[in-house]
């Protein structure tokens, strides 16, 4: 990427994310890269996407059990589990 401020580039990885459907997995390592490289913490973002086959999610199997939600990745089967939070 172009040498740019630490700013712009934020920008531009959370522009990526706001738009993150129909992205490439290239294209989400690369961001992903960045925003390591610049010490950017993804949050939230980081559950758009497979952690294995880094592909967005278009339309995951979704599971809410025990307080715990499961996403299983279309593309690679791999399963994701998330704590929800407590009301």
């Amino acid at each position: 990427m172009e040498k740019l401020p630490k700013e712009e580039k934020k920008k531009r990885i959370e522009y990526f994310f706001e738009n993150i459907a129909g992205q490439k997995s290239k294209e989400v390592k690369k961001m992903k890269k960045l925003a390591m490289a610049l010490n950017i913490p993804l949050g939230k973002k980081r559950k758009l996407f497979c952690r294995k086959c880094l592909v967005p999610y278009e339309k995951p199997k979704t599971r809410i059990k025990n307080s715990t939600k499961t996403v299983t990745c279309q593309n690679c089967g791999v399963v994701s589990r998330w704590k929800l939070p407590k009301d």
